[in-house]
């Protein structure tokens, strides 16, 4: 059965299509009209495994939070579609990524529950732009949209790093890895692993 999820948004401030496939072998095509933002996805995909189409196209002229933003929304909102009824996946799953001087944590659980804990930035981040275009202070913006339309628990911690391009790397592959082991088939799980029943 193939788990692949399709979705596209259009709003007065973008047009984004993203497509998935969870059980794939890491293949991209990612054009947002942001650079760093797609070398970001880039790497989500290839580090989670996933087949990875993203096209976005948005007000980028004016600032990329909203081109970011609606991307971020749309691919939460495919990996849930991918995700179908959860039967026979791990669910929880975590990875530990370094980037030279930079280490971040990250932790999901598939429960259906959207939560998003995300800490641990230095304070630079907050004012930092990679390549003048891609403010870092949408870390968090993006991880809370992926885990609020995808209904993940999501916890992202950067326990160490002084240059904003390795910590932002770094959390995103942590996320691509952590991902990959929570939605990874498991043998052992015939039904849902939950004690509720449902996820």
């Amino acid at each position: 059965m193939s788990r692949i999820g399709r979705v596209e948004r259009i709003t007065k401030e973008s047009t984004v299509l993203v497509e998935i496939d969870l059980d794939g072998t890491g293949k991209t095509e990612i054009a947002t009209g942001v650079p760093f933002f797609d070398h970001m996805l880039d790497a989500f995909g290839k580090h989670g495994a996933f087949d990875l189409t993203v096209r976005a196209t948005g007000d980028v002229d004016l600032d990329a939070h909203h081109t970011v933003e609606d991307t971020s929304i749309v691919l939460g909102q495919a990996i849930l579609q991918a995700l179908g009824d959860k039967k026979g996946i791990r669910r929880f799953g975590d990875a530990w990524i370094p980037m030279d001087e930079a280490l971040a944590q990250a932790v999901v659980d598939v429960s259906g529950r959207p939560y998003t804990v995300h800490t641990g930035e230095p304070e630079v981040m907050t004012g930092f732009v990679v390549g003048g275009h891609y403010p870092t202070v949408l870390n968090r913006h993006v991880f809370e949209s992926l885990a609020f339309h995808g209904h993940l628990a999501l916890h992202v911690r950067v326990l160490d790093g002084r240059d904003p391009h390795h910590i932002t790397e770094a959390e995103f592959k942590a996320v691509a890895r952590a991902l990959r082991a929570a939605v990874e088939p498991d043998d052992r799980i015939t039904g849902i692993a939950s004690t509720k029943g449902t996820l």
